[in-house]
């Protein structure tokens, strides 16, 4: 066969033959997709837990259908995909538990769901070790339970990837074209910019090939799911371009920034690097980031080799496409923005690993396989020790907010109220208020607006501990708190 002799055959409709007398079995791949899956799963609920707060994004989505506070200021570069996905338990339940355990188990099974479209594509193992890979990523794991868009669209960008590759080579696979669609839809629904970047190269291969259809479809997923954020677009920012200008903005101007090392210095378990400074983490930390490019570049020449370069070479394509916003046009950084690019990179990545083991014979193998063990080991073990650091600190940082919002109702800030200031968003949701700026990035109140409704409701501004106050809250009094200080307003009911 060209595409190697291990590949899975596929016939017209993208399913694997039947296995004989005995019906249809399913392959040794599937059943290693549905593990690493599943271990995906319990790896969230185990390493991460089901107990850790919302975080300051977080708090933004799940405020727009949570009965337990008001919605936070929805900025243009959001969109609403992700309240769409915590809706049907956020909207009738403020567990926070119950929310992370049903999203370590949706993100379980899109990662199965999204490694499955791969069959056929690649050696037979090879999309199953892709996702362990993927799944084992300090950073792909923090993300799977959280209200998050990035992870969604890593998944989005391997189903509508591999579709696309499964409906070039297979005119009549119609649930290829489904997958276009979905994969698109899913990305567009979560990012729309982000979607854009992914399927560039595929919206321009499929024009350079005429295939015609497969163009249409793409381009069907992609505007309906970015239908409802261009709507939004016209009804509450003025238009299209006027949205796009004020994301740009909101991200400090879509330029030229080389935020490559804002990206390394993300990999220690930095959430957000902005502004990003600080040491580089230890070189041991970043290992894999370099090898990354490196092994796949490899798989790129395993994939050549056999006869199947396509199919490596167009998911690494869209890997570079996606990354390269995140790593030379925005001026901060945060791992989680090139979760498409690993999901996309670690299929070459296994490929070549799967290579380095079986290429060589004898003795020889013996040890290309205890090499690579130990790599992977290493790595592991480097991810493992990230991971926790990272969910330790996020923990004391939302327990932390959870004690704040306590302090604040004993101050008399309670709903219905407003905070200002310094973490207004994620404190607004913890303690029920609402939050307002009257500068900034999350700007949606005046001065004026402000000390009106400090005339109604208990209202407070919140600085860091010595920080100055803004002027409309100089006068208020001040109240030292755990981690912030409070100004809140004279008229605040006690």
């Amino acid at each position: 066969m060209a595409d190697g002799t291990d590949a899975i055959v596929v016939n017209a409709r993208g399913r694997a033959p039947a296995a004989g007398p005995g019906g249809p079995r399913r392959d040794p791949g599937t059943r290693l997709i549905t593990l690493v899956a599943g271990l995906f799963t319990a790896a969230q609920l185990i390493l991460v837990r089901p107990g850790l707060g919302l975080g300051w994004d977080e708090t933004v989505y799940v405020s727009q259908v949570t009965p337990d506070a008001p919605d936070a200021f929805f900025s243009a570069p959001r969109s609403r995909g992700v309240t769409l996905l915590v809706a049907p338990v956020a909207s009738w339940s403020t567990s926070t538990p119950l929310l992370r355990v049903c999203l370590a188990v949706l993100s379980g099974i899109a990662l199965g769901l999204a490694l499955r479209v791969w069959r056929g594509l690649f050696p037979t193992r090879v999309p199953a070790a892709a996702g362990a890979l993927f799944a084992t990523l300090w950073v792909t794991l923090f993300y799977g339970p959280q209200a998050m868009p990035n992870l969604w669209v890593a998944f989005g960008a391997l189903i509508c990837v591999g579709s696309f590759l499964r409906a070039r080579s297979g005119r009549t696979d119609r649930a290829a074209l489904w997958g276009v669609a979905g994969g698109a839809l899913l990305m567009a629904l979560m990012r729309p910019m982000d979607a854009v970047w992914v399927t560039l190269p595929l919206l321009v291969l499929a024009a350079a090939a005429r295939h015609w259809r497969t163009l249409l479809v793409l381009l069907a997923g992609l505007a309906a799911g970015a239908a409802e954020w261009v709507i939004e677009a016209y009804v509450s920012f003025g238009g299209l371009t006027e949205r796009l200008a004020e994301a740009s903005r909101a991200e400090g101007g879509l330029g030229w920034h080389v935020a490559v090392g804002d990206q390394m210095r993300g990999l220690g378990g930095r959430a957000l690097c902005r502004p990003c400074t600080g040491p580089l983490p230890h070189p041991a930390v970043s290992l894999w980031w370099f090898a990354l490019p490196v092994l796949a570049l490899l798989g790129l020449a395993v994939a050549i080799r056999a006869g199947r370069a396509g199919r490596t070479a167009v998911p690494l394509a869209c890997a570079g496409t996606a990354a390269f916003p995140y790593l030379f046009m925005i001026g901060f950084a945060a791992p989680r923005f090139l979760l498409s690019a690993y999901a996309l990179l670690a299929l070459a990545v296994a490929d070549a690993l799967r290579h380095l083991v079986t290429v060589v014979r004898g003795r020889w193998r013996t040890a290309a396989v205890a090499l690579v063990a130990a790599g992977l080991a290493g790595h592991l073990a480097v991810q493992y020790v990230v991971l926790a650091q990272t969910v330790g600190r996020n923990t004391a940082d939302r327990e932390a907010w959870t004690r704040a919002a306590a302090d604040l109702r004993r101050l008399g800030v309670r709903p219905p109220c407003l905070l200002t200031g310094h973490q207004a968003i994620p404190l607004g949701h913890y303690s029920g208020c609402a939050s307002a700026a009257t500068s900034g990035n999350n700007r949606n109140a005046t001065v004026a607006e402000v000390r009106s409704t400090a005339r109604r409701i208990p209202v407070a501004h919140l600085t860091v501990p010595g920080g100055i106050p803004a002027g409309y809250a100089r006068d208020w009094t001040e109240h030292r708190l755990e981690r912030l200080w409070a100004y809140v307003a004279p008229s605040t009911r006690r």
